[in-house]
């Protein structure tokens, strides 16, 4: 026997095992089909990506001028862990004037995206055993990250036919003495559905009964909304502000998805540990990206007239696409009032055996035969925790969205709904 045989003969073999926490959790499938799409249209496939939640403007340039002068000036040095002072000076300022609530710098966390400061909460409130309510249609992460903090997701339905809101007498009946976090999403992705406020406020009263219980207000899309609907802020209904952990950040208003940019408010204790977990994992956000993003802010109320362009252009594609899909046979549809996705009830399609390709059985094989057939890249419902539906993005042109329309109504031109609707 060589020397090299004995000595691969004797070697330890490796333990490859990983943490039952990480084996819990799924990955996620927008990322996922996303990926799929580009590698495909890399490869000269025309595909149509309605996937990824990423507006398709660019960042406005006053905001990117600002990072750019950013660089030239030097500023380009590891800001401090919470954010720059300026810029959580400046997030107060907008939760005082838009939102009604009223926080100190610091009670402000800036982070690398709104996704981390949502993970570095539950992390942060959790413990092993507690249960994180969760209404579904979901955002594909939340699940995922209770998981992540050894806390059990409780996924509580709605229905298409209450525009995908969260129903009180379920929320009260499935609260128990290990519920901590309720996690709102307003305007929601994936359905656009936007909580009123009256319904808000009969959320906060149960909430007002459970002393462990804290709400997690996503308000990400709070400025793609579109009139009546108007944004309230959980934090700012009686008795809320205590107990409310409100996330937001610059991603998807002010199209600035690869700035990575978001910020937790709360309660000094909550966000006092957010900010320690921060700082043993990526310390503070780009420095650039806040002298964006305290340009942003500076655009005036909303976002001002650069946001409501962008909002108008969304609201016009929705309302192509509401219409459109509106008189195909066999679909539900729930108008959204915010954000920019369509989750569309296909479920009627679903049992129909297709050949070439098989039976459409589920909201993923429908997903996988529009992307055979029609080119078209899109999300099953399964992911958000409604399988009966798929997630249309509309953060694409309307030229784009009208071709789109035009491929997935010719791949299900040739189906007929397996069951009346």
């Amino acid at each position: 026997m060589s020397k090299a045989e004995s000595s691969s003969s004797n070697q330890v073999k490796v333990d490859i095992s990983l943490s039952p926490r990480v084996n819990s959790v799924k990955p996620s499938k927008t990322v996922a089909i996303t990926d799929h799409a580009t590698a495909l249209a890399q490869a000269g496939v025309p595909v149509i990506r309605l996937a990824a939640g990423e507006p398709d403007f660019d960042t406005p340039a006053i905001i990117a001028e600002a990072g750019i002068n950013a660089i030239r000036e030097g500023y380009t040095r590891y800001s401090p862990n919470a954010g720059t002072l300026e810029l959580r000076t400046a997030i107060c300022h907008k939760l005082k004037e838009e939102n009604g609530i009223s926080y100190t710098p610091d009670q402000i966390v800036v982070s690398n995206g709104a996704k981390q400061s949502i993970l570095q909460a539950v992390l942060a409130v959790c413990s092993p055993g507690d249960e994180v309510i969760i209404p579904a249609p979901y955002w594909v992460s939340y699940p995922e990250m209770a998981r992540l903090a050894d806390a059990t997701p409780v996924i509580l339905p709605t229905l298409i036919s209450d525009n995908f809101l969260l129903d009180p007498e379920l929320l009260e009946s499935n609260i128990t003495e290990k519920s901590r976090l309720l996690i709102l999403c307003s305007p929601s992705n994936p359905t656009g559905s936007v909580y009123p406020k009256k319904l808000l406020e009969k959320i906060a009263e149960i909430v007002a009964k459970n002393p462990r219980l804290l709400v997690l207000s996503d308000e990400i899309y709070e400025h793609i909304i579109y009139a009546p609907a108007t944004h309230t802020s959980f934090a700012s209904l009686p008795g809320m502000w205590e107990r409310t952990l409100t996330v937001n950040g610059f991603s998807k208003a002010f199209a600035m998805t690869g700035w990575r940019l978001g910020y937790i408010a709360g309660p000094k204790n909550f966000i006092a540990a957010c900010n320690k977990i921060q700082s043993q994992s990526t310390s503070g956000a780009s420095s650039i990206a806040q002298k964006a993003g305290v340009a942003a802010l500076g655009l005036g109320y909303a976002g001002g007239e650069v946001v409501s362009s962008m909002v108008k252009a969304f609201r016009e594609r929705r309302d192509f696409l509401v219409k459109s899909f509106g008189e195909l046979e066999g679909v539900k549809i729930s108008e959204p009032q915010g954000a920019f996705y369509l989750f569309i009830d296909f479920s009627s399609y679903y049992g129909i055996e297709v050949e070439g390709f098989g039976k459409i059985e589920n909201s993923e094989s429908l997903c996988r035969y529009l992307l055979d057939e029609g080119q078209v890249a899109l999300v099953p419902g399964d992911a958000f925790g409604d399988d009966s539906c798929i997630r249309i993005s509309y953060a694409a042109s309307l030229t784009t969205l009208q071709a789109s329309f035009e491929r997935i109504k010719k791949a299900l031109i040739s189906l007929r709904p397996a069951v009346p609707v």
